[in-house]
């Protein structure tokens, strides 16, 4: 079912990252002292006395300025303004009215929307004779509320929830066509709840790879703003979309680099909220910039991936930059050697700001998750075991002499085996290595780690 959307829009400051988490009960959105840390709109899904719908956090608005950022940030709120059914409009009462309240309020009553005022920072009630002021922005009755105390908020929140539309009726639901959702795959999904089928996707790598680029390719429209400037992307950026019929979460992560190269906190936030989103993804799209070569970062955050049993697609961005076949060489060469811990991962070649190859990735990403959900049935791991034993490769210590009974699957997502054996203490790492090989010989697991596990059986 489509929940109603509600966009949080105001200066920068005033307090919207903080309403989110509290309606929404989470502490997703980043909240920080320092002015315009949102930047990107974050989706949150919340719920007042059991009406569901979703809290758009968006970045700060000023009108005058105009920074490396400030026209994109400007331009991803008027985009969920564009998408609400309701607006809360958010004023400082401690700053009091400003000149960019005022353009924001004009801005906003030409959008055609219920506007919510809401005056933000009012701790002490005796203090309500500071609302007059905005009166001026003529936007009906301010709502005094305390974000960081929730002084006010229920109140609000009830004036909210009757602006919001009625639900549709059940026995006529409007659900866009695959045509039209391939078409404008960020609209229309991303305010829904997701099928339970959804593939998860997170695109990861280190600052200014090229991931936000792709994010907008994949979505089919700015989503994620674009910039340079390496660090742009500071929350972990959820998008819902439908391609050929299969639903994906695309998530847009900040880049990861050392902690201990982290400088301030904000980089920091997004840096755990990156970790987050490789935890609860299927399959993670490694960016790396082919300019570049692979980098000491790159192999630390094809690591982190590896080690939290994600499924991992390689993808080399800027590909069309590198001039020569002999630079293009150099960096296959580089995979290879400084990555064999994921050598079951794909590779593709792309350009994210041309649009090279992109569609490339869809099949990589299903085929990834395919493995990364497989299950083979025992009789099929068994008759495997047998081969295994017919070609008489095995492994033993002194007297003992190793000897495989039995093997089957015990849990997916990543694939995991158990392999019953007479002494299970004398396999060593080589001999795992050639198991994994021959099982991916024997069956399709590419773009997925393996899990062994290894008992005794007498």
């Amino acid at each position: 079912m489509t929940l109603p959307i509600v966009a949080v829009i105001g200066r920068p400051n005033v307090g919207k990252s903080t309403l989110v988490n509290r309606v929404a009960l989470s502490k997703d959105a980043i909240v920080h002292e320092r002015r315009g840390v949102t930047r990107d709109r974050s989706y949150h899904h919340a719920d007042w006395n059991g009406i569901d719908f979703v809290l758009i956090d968006t970045g700060g608005i000023e009108m005058g300025a105009e920074d490396a950022f400030q026209g994109s940030i400007r331009n991803q709120a008027l985009l969920a303004t564009e998408e609400a059914d309701v607006i809360l409009f958010m004023v400082d009462a401690r700053s009091g009215l400003t000149a960019d309240d005022t353009e924001v309020a004009r801005l906003l009553k030409r959008s055609k929307r219920p506007v919510l005022l809401i005056v933000n920072k009012m701790d002490d009630p005796a203090r309500e004779d500071e609302l007059w002021e905005f009166y001026q922005l003529g936007l009906g009755k301010p709502w005094p509320i305390s974000s960081v105390h929730g002084h006010g908020t229920g109140d609000m929140l009830d004036a909210l929830v009757e602006l919001l539309p009625a639900p549709p009726a059940q026995d006529a639901p409007s659900a866009p066509s695959a045509a039209s959702a391939a078409s404008a795959p960020s609209a229309g999904l991303a305010q829904d709840a997701p099928p339970q089928d959804t593939i998860n996707v997170a695109i990861i790598g280190r600052p200014n790879a090229g991931k936000s680029s792709l994010t907008n390719q994949l979505v089919g429209r700015e989503r994620s703003i674009v910039s340079d400037v390496a660090g742009t992307t500071r929350d972990a950026i959820d998008t819902l979309i439908e391609h050929e019929g299969t639903h994906y979460r695309i998530v847009d992560t900040a880049g990861i680099r050392r902690k201990s190269k982290i400088d301030e906190s904000v980089e920091y936030y997004g840096f755990v909220r990156a970790l987050r989103a490789i935890d609860r993804t299927d399959v993670a799209l490694l960016m790396i910039d082919a300019t570049l070569g692979l980098t000491d970062n790159d192999q630390r955050v094809a690591n982190l991936a590896d080690e939290r049993g994600r499924a991992l697609v390689i993808l080399l961005n800027k590909w069309d930059l590198l001039a020569t076949p002999e630079e293009r060489e150099a960096v296959r060469t580089q995979i290879a050697d400084r990555l064999p811990f994921v050598s079951y991962a794909p590779v593709l070649t792309i350009s994210a700001l041309t649009g090279r190859s992109i569609h490339r990735i869809w099949d990589a990403i299903n085929a990834a998750y395919a493995s990364f959900s497989a299950r083979i049935s025992t009789p099929r791991l068994n008759a495997f075991l047998t081969e295994l034993r017919d070609f008489g490769h095995t492994v033993s210590r002194g007297k003992l002499r190793l000897r495989i009974h039995y093997v089957t699957q015990t849990g997916t997502r990543p694939p995991r085996f158990t392999f019953f054996a007479n002494h299970p203490h004398i396999i060593d790492d080589t001999y795992q290595r050639y198991l994994e090989n021959r099982l991916r010989a024997a069956f399709s697991l590419e773009g997925t780690p393996v899990l062994f596990r290894f008992k005794r059986k007498d």
